[in-house]
């Protein structure tokens, strides 16, 4: 079965970038001149995903504006003989977006968003998740997401895996796979020494239905604490399942941190100067 839908964490306040995300949702945050979260999007629609499943916040609005019509101004632009402007405005085509709702104060972690999706699935249905703050960029244009889809085995499981320097390997959960590039497992911040590889885990996957069932299981499980999408990834695996773990091709470009977020926009108007 073609997969065709993909969902997009952006839920939550963004402490991490406070104050400015009083007033902007952290996907919308600009990198050059589009929002964070569009370079997921239209990675997403270059890899033929048509249905696109935002999980928000309750109180957010401006992704739902983003991806909407803006009549006003497109009279605007057609009044004032700048039409030339209207394709940079208009919703992508040929894609629907769903915005289901998270509660701000209920239960929070990489997991809960794919047990809220799973309801909008057909059975036996996979999906692409990918968080909504951070990206792969290819300079050359191409999608990274198609990437990863050619790659997952049919009615299979992926992960992306982004290469870092080996002395920067503390800083991240790192990707222990066999030789098959099957995943293994995690191993948190390790020493450069002990690290089973250069391959970082970004959050970005392609999950069939079983494990889309068994996340969002766990996300049922009541828990004091986060829930983190690698517990039940890890448990599938130990009774049986399997990951194929996907190194990517473009670089990787977090939007979460302030630095990250620099880094980001420096990167991407270099190639557009």
């Amino acid at each position: 079965m073609k997969i065709t839908k993909a969902i997009i964490p952006v839920a939550g306040w963004g402490t991490r970038r406070l104050p400015i995300t009083k007033a902007i949702e952290k996907c919308m945050l600009p990198v050059g001149n589009r929002p964070l979260v569009d370079y997921v999007v239209q990675d997403c629609i270059q890899a033929g995903i048509t249905d696109i499943y935002f999980v928000v916040s309750e109180w957010m609005t401006q992704i739902q504006s983003y991806y909407s019509d803006n009549g006003a101004l497109d009279t605007y632009l057609i009044g004032n003989g700048k039409e030339e402007l209207l394709p940079l405005v208009k919703p992508p085509r040929d894609v629907s977006f769903h915005f289901i709702q998270q509660d701000t104060n209920g239960k929070y972690g990489t997991a809960i968003p794919a047990g809220l999706v799973l309801p909008y699935l057909e059975q036996g249905e996979s999906a692409v998740l990918l968080m909504g703050d951070d990206f792969i960029y290819n300079a050359d244009g191409s999608s990274e997401v198609k990437r990863l889809l050619d790659a997952t085995p049919d009615n299979g499981n992926a992960m992306l895996g982004a290469s870092v320097p080996r002395e920067t390997v503390s800083h991240y959960g790192v990707i222990d796979m066999n030789e098959r590039s099957e995943f293994i497992r995690i191993v948190e911040k390790p020493t450069p020494e002990e690290a089973p590889s250069t391959l970082i885990n970004i959050s970005k996957y392609v999950f069939n239905y079983d494990l889309l069932t068994a996340v969002a299981r766990y996300a049922e499980i009541p828990l004091t604490g986060e829930y983190y999408i690698t517990e039940p990834i890890n448990q599938y695996v130990t009774n049986g399942g399997s990951l194929v773990v996907v190194p990517a091709k473009g670089q990787y470009l977090d939007g979460g941190s302030v630095s990250g977020w620099l880094h980001a926009n420096n990167v991407v108007m270099a190639h557009h100067q």
